[in-house]
């Protein structure tokens, strides 16, 4: 008898071991896979959606090593998706397409509007639009590291789609145009952001509209140098400040015109910067700058990779940033 209850207890266990490992991103809704142009990406759809009913989109850009569910699992962004009734999806990078699975940011083929994997992410959002009800007015972007990275390009090269943009432990437009000068600029930064604000503007072309930004990143980030969070504010606000009127008169600019200080309960404290366009009072940017997190997603779960749990909740910050900054003009594409 004996025997046979240990052999029971360790068949629960072993059941109890692996129910632990599997990825809790389903949750209510469906979560599947889809394929644009032979590249696979997950779509996260909430039981609460109905056909006709325009919701909002979230793009999550995973980092190295990472995939889909990973990212999923580490931001709960799906979750989030449940409750308030949006559309995610998780572009996959495969390892064919870079060794280590990182978006390829710093390719000179990856930088720019029409060409390479921003084509083709952009081509997942329009293939999502042509099967469920979004509302264009708000599609958003965000990434962890290379996709971080990757998030600033879709803001620089699809503004007409991108209504805000999240770049958690990230880097600036341009911050490099090869793998050498990749590793360089997240060692010790980038380029002049002043001259990648330019180039981003310039890559914007007709497409040209001030992008809101909200930058999280760790001040013990021993990946990304934390002096790229930095500069992508930097960058940003030279982008936006010429997109606001065509004048490089500071408009908007990087000297945040409120910081505030705060901690989270049992966690990290953290720092936050409001940036404001001055011709209208409303916030572009925000940098959340968190004290001693690595390179990891802010407030992340534990159960996902590179995330931190101590840190303030980035995905539910996201979320709000993003809604409270819509898309002027706009409309509602699909028709599912």
């Amino acid at each position: 008898m004996k025997k046979v209850i240990c052999i029971c207890l360790s068949y629960v266990l072993l059941i109890s071991m692996i129910l632990s490992m599997m990825p809790t991103v389903h949750a209510a809704g469906s979560y599947i896979t889809q394929t644009y142009n032979s590249r696979n990406y997950k779509i996260y759809i909430p039981s609460g959606y109905q056909q006709g009913t325009a919701v909002p989109l979230i793009v999550m850009l995973h980092g190295c090593t990472q995939d889909p569910d990973q990212f999923a699992d580490g931001t709960q962004m799906n979750t989030l998706a449940e409750s308030k009734k949006f559309i995610v999806i998780y572009p996959e990078q495969p390892s064919s397409a870079n060794l280590n699975k990182c978006w390829n940011w710093f390719e000179p083929a990856n930088q720019s509007r029409g060409s390479g994997e921003p084509a083709l992410i952009s081509g997942m959002v329009s293939q999502v639009k042509s099967m469920y009800s979004i509302d264009s007015r708000r599609v958003y972007v965000a990434g962890l590291s290379a996709g971080a990275a990757m998030s600033v390009i879709m803001g620089t090269t699809y503004p007409d789609i991108f209504a805000a943009i999240n770049v958690s432990s990230g880097l600036e437009y341009k911050a490099a145009t090869n793998l050498i000068a990749a590793t360089s600029a997240m060692i010790s930064g980038g380029p002049d952001p002043v001259a990648q604000g330019n180039a981003a503007y310039s890559a914007m072309g007709s497409y040209k509209r001030v992008v809101p930004v909200i930058v999280f990143h760790g001040t013990s980030d021993n990946t990304v140098n934390p002096v790229n969070g930095d500069q992508v504010i930097s960058q940003w606000a030279q982008t936006n400040d010429l997109a606001s009127d065509g004048l490089d008169n500071n408009n908007i600019d990087d000297l945040a015109d409120v910081t505030q200080h705060s901690t989270v309960p049992g966690g990290r404290s953290y720092t936050v910067y409001s940036y404001n366009d001055s011709k209208t009072g409303r916030v572009v940017m925000q940098k959340y700058t968190v004290t001693g997190m690595g390179h990891a997603w802010s407030g992340g779960s534990s159960s996902g990779s590179y995330t931190d749990p101590q840190g303030p909740n980035a995905s539910q910050i996201c979320y709000d940033f993003f809604m409270a900054h819509p898309m002027k003009g706009g409309g509602v594409g699909g028709s599912r």
